[in-house]
């Protein structure tokens, strides 16, 4: 049995972020993940054309900044080593290949009991701690819909998190749903290696540019949301015209708006719009069912596939392993309560970038977190 202060679970960037601002106050942690290495999500489930859509000033963690010779918008590669550097230069050692098993409350002894299994040794190791810091993240499942005959489909079907690069699917029919950025992306991908690309797009989507996003970033911290709605969605329709005759649809309210009430972001466009504008890749609505390599939509319209890329995100697994969680985290694994005051349940327990404010909403997260631990401590032993 260990006897930690703070158990922090995940070794992605909001569980680095917390163990950063935690050391800053000395408070010892121990910081556990079920992969082999951190941030497992950026290193092996992240396409290789991936780029972080927002600017580096609104990217960085606790702490520790972009070298200043960083482009604005930081490839994955550099965001990997960004994070190595950041691990190594807070001294971060998280024991890695420990999945949590089971987390409980213990009411008599007001303390977290948490039953992890080493998968090095096939050993159970367990833990008691004060506070629990729930950092495994909203991407930890695969998300992939039930769509009627999918087991009968005979070609690739892979989710997001498995693609790479689009090579390997020249000159086939793939079709990509989800239109998120993995899926715009995706697309623009697979188009420009030569693959027949068809995208359903389902519900009312935003287009930006990355250039516009940053400018609404900026304003918002002196403007009101509405307003700043208001100039990038004019902004958008100056560059990019009428979506609607593509079966691209503008939702009723504004982008920064529609993330801070909601977490949905706006697509950046990376150049998918102006192919999907040639009709080289198009545009398909909802799915009703596949028939073999045929996918049959609600339009009526049947299509042949030789490839089908989910890109329709991930789940929480939070829920499985967490129990008594319910002061901090709804059924889904998501927080309760609204932005900004969704990292904090109770009985020491605390989540960080579960609020679906990207990088900046963890390292937000982590400053909470371990100024509230801190003063949790000071208190007890006032």
């Amino acid at each position: 049995m260990e006897n930690v202060v703070v158990l922090i679970v995940g070794a992605g960037p909001a569980g680095l972020a917390t163990a950063a601002c935690l050391s800053q106050f000395s408070i010892p942690y121990v910081i556990v993940d079920h992969e082999s290495c951190s941030a497992s999500l950026w290193r092996n489930r992240a396409y290789d054309r991936l780029k972080l859509h927002l600017a580096k000033e609104f990217c960085e963690l606790p702490h520790m900044s972009y070298p200043l010779d960083a482009p604005t918008y930081i490839p994955k590669t550099l965001f990997v080593k960004y994070l190595d550097n950041y691990v190594e230069r807070f001294n971060i050692r998280p024991k890695y290949l420990t999945s949590v098993e089971t987390s409980t409350f213990d009411n008599d002894g007001k303390c977290w009991s948490i039953v992890a299994h080493d998968m090095a040794k096939s050993t159970l190791v367990r833990f008691t701690t004060k506070f629990l810091v729930v950092a495994s993240g909203e991407n930890s499942a695969e998300n992939i819909p039930m769509i009627p005959g999918l087991q009968s489909f005979p070609g690739d079907v892979i989710h997001s998190s498995s693609y790479k690069l689009g090579k390997s699917y020249s000159d086939m029919n793939v079709l990509v749903v989800g239109s998120g950025n993995s899926g715009m992306e995706i697309a623009y991908d697979l188009a420009a290696h030569g693959a027949n690309t068809s995208i359903v797009i389902r519900s009312p989507i935003h287009v930006m540019t990355k250039e516009l996003i940053r400018l609404g970033m900026r304003l918002a911290l002196h403007l009101p949301l509405n307003l700043v709605d208001n100039l990038l969605v004019m902004a958008a329709n100056f560059i990019f015209g009428d979506l609607s005759r593509y079966g691209i649809r503008r939702p009723k309210v504004g982008p920064m708006i529609l993330k801070s009430e909601t977490g949905r972001s706006a697509v950046i466009d990376v150049g998918t719009v102006g192919l999907i504008k040639k009709g080289i890749i198009k545009v398909q609505g909802s799915i009703s069912e596949i028939m073999d390599d045929i996918v049959v939509f609600q339009c009526g319209k049947k299509i042949s596939f030789d490839a089908i890329v989910f890109a329709t995100g991930y789940k929480s697994t939070t829920n499985i392993w967490l129990k008594n969680g319910e002061s901090m985290l709804n059924g889904n694994g998501l927080p309760i309560k609204e932005y900004p005051n969704h990292w904090k349940g109770g009985n020491g327990l605390y989540c960080a970038g579960l609020g679906r404010r990207g990088l900046a909403g963890i390292a937000a997260d982590a400053k909470n977190i371990a100024n509230d631990i801190i003063s949790v401590i000071g208190a007890m032993s006032g």
